[in-house]
């Protein structure tokens, strides 16, 4: 199956599709920085530089799937959140991809901040165009056209082409990914091919780890280390997690920590610019012992402090660029264009490429049982 990637970034989504199975036609990004990374991990003929609203869309044909992640600016806690009256809301481009292309699927990946109360109105608008890309919205107004789809929705006489549209927030944590990362993960199917789909069930979990540190003490002897002494809070913690589940430990797996991303990475190599992070309210980097906290791209391109490590003996440094890939997920040998600053800019904004790789599959999946 093959897959068109827009808005796509590092190309975090667009290598979890490809270990899920597709081959790509194509990659739209206006970032050049993030264009040159992809020309170093893929064939450049198939990269676009440039507007995805130049891009010529009418060109391709038989599009399994489109995939990406449109700008979240307009929709993140960490930003001005302007929504719909943002100019960098790039969901009107996505959803024009999608009624040329008309893809089996599409799989778009966004910020938890879409869910918020005062973007439900726009969020529900988006779905539902995402539903009805055929209708055909002849006013600037986006609440006029919102009304218009609405009717559509619940007269049924609509006779275009349409998508079951599903939408879940998720934890990368939850599906082996080393960061706590909170995403808005959108899937639609055309209806014409009747998929029945649901989102993978999780399969890592915070009990399981606390399992593994706590109760038997198995994470520790994992990476070679000494028990920590019982605190009274580790105490509480067993007592609790004990209570919870008895003699019979969590079913999932427990979740991966930056201890075990960084395992088989030589400390010799980081760079001791690194060393210079500073600990302040807001900014106390992540706990190498936990997953790590959200890799951010930073305002204006320039990482905030939480992409640091905190060792358990108080000290902090930031990332390398090769210890944020693993965090992402990202192959050791994929290339990462730019200095630290750029690359991490790039990482903060991908999609975690096992998470990438886990929705991927379950799609292609689904998609693989109608060919069947």
């Amino acid at each position: 199956m093959n897959s068109i990637e827009i808005f796509s970034g590092a190309g975090g989504l667009a290598k979890g599709l490809e270990l899920a199975g597709t081959k790509h036609k194509a990659f739209v990004e206006w970032n050049a920085d993030a264009c040159n990374t992809l020309r170093k991990n893929y064939d450049s003929n198939l990269v676009f530089e440039g507007d995805v609203r130049d891009f010529s869309f009418s060109d391709y044909h038989d599009v399994d799937i489109l995939a990406g992640g449109p700008p979240c600016q307009p929709f993140s806690l960490g930003g001005k959140a302007k929504g719909f009256n943002d100019k960098r809301d790039m969901f009107p481009a996505a959803i024009s991809a999608i009624r040329i292309l008309m893809p089996k699927a599409f799989i778009f990946e966004n910020v938890k901040g879409l869910l918020r109360d005062s973007f439900s109105e726009y969020f529900e608008y988006i779905l539902l165009q995402l539903k009805y890309p055929e209708v055909e919205l002849d006013s600037d107004d986006w609440k006029r056209n919102h009304e218009r789809l609405k009717d559509v929705d619940s007269l049924g006489s609509y006779s275009g082409m349409k998508y079951s549209v599903t939408y879940q927030l998720v934890n990368a944590a939850n599906y082996g990914v080393p960061q706590k990362r909170e995403r808005v993960i959108i899937v639609g199917f055309r209806e014409d091919l009747q998929v029945k789909w649901s989102f993978p069930a999780p399969s890592h979990s915070e009990d399981a780890l606390l399992w593994d540190k706590y109760v038997t003490g198995e994470y520790w002897q994992r990476h070679g280390l000494q028990i920590p002494e019982q605190t009274e809070g580790s105490r509480s913690i067993s007592t609790k997690i004990l209570k919870k589940y008895g003699m019979f430990p969590p079913a999932q797996k427990p979740w991966r920590t930056m201890r075990d991303a960084f395992e088989g990475l030589c400390e010799d190599v980081i760079d001791n610019s690194l060393w210079g992070a500073k600990v302040y309210p807001g900014h106390t980097g992540s706990s190498i012992d936990e997953p790590s906290k959200t890799i951010k791209a930073g305002d204006h391109g320039v990482p905030g402090g939480e992409n640091m490590i905190r060792f358990s003996d108080g000290k902090v440094r930031y990332l390398s660029v090769i210890e944020a890939k693993r965090i992402q997920t990202f192959p050791d040998d994929y290339t990462i264009t730019g200095a630290w600053t750029e690359a991490m800019r790039q990482l903060g904004n991908a999609v975690p490429v096992q998470l990438a790789h886990i929705v991927g599959d379950s799609v292609l999946s689904a998609l693989k049982m109608v060919n069947a």
